[in-house]
């Protein structure tokens, strides 16, 4: 049988070759274990973005909204929606249940290696999309690409603190 003599079956193996591709796509990239937006992280996140663009402080003191440094911006940002983290990234992951990077829900601290060690010595904010809301040493408060060649290569873990 030649496909090109019947048009209606062209269309046919079309529309069924492309819901078997979106199948396998969906049974694939689906984990289970990301959960949606919830008003907590969207107001997290709002929060954390008023501050884009201030400057970094590397030591910036608790409280301090003139300049952060990366875990004193999370500690700030959770601590105005009502979650008291510690002051350093690295106390800050011991806190949470730890989550795959494949299921990262906006609101979850991720926790980089910036130098050159296995030692964590970054935090942000998980900002949905693949993005990060952070205290950047080179930009201030701002949002990167979680997918970009350094924060990939730096990733070292996540931390849902949210609940």
């Amino acid at each position: 049988m030649n496909m090109h003599t019947k048009p209606w079956l062209k269309r046919i193996v079309g529309i069924l070759l492309s819901a078997t591709i979106g199948l396998t796509a969906l049974a694939f990239g689906f984990s289970g274990q990301a959960q949606a937006a919830t008003p907590e992280s969207e107001q997290l996140l709002s929060t954390g973005e008023m501050y884009l663009g201030v400057p970094y402080r590397f030591g910036a003191p608790s409280g301090l909204t003139s300049a952060f440094d990366c875990s004193s911006f999370t500690q700030y940002i959770f601590k105005e929606s009502g979650i008291e983290i510690p002051r350093t990234s690295i106390e800050q992951a011991a806190k949470g249940t730890k989550v795959k990077k494949a299921d990262l829900s906006k609101g979850d601290l991720v926790f980089f290696s910036t130098t050159g060690t296995s030692k964590i010595s970054h935090v942000a904010i998980y900002a949905g999309n693949n993005k990060i809301l952070h205290a950047s040493s080179s930009s201030g408060v701002t949002i990167s690409s979680l997918g970009s060649a350094y924060w990939s290569k730096n990733y070292v873990t996540a931390r849902r603190v949210l609940k």
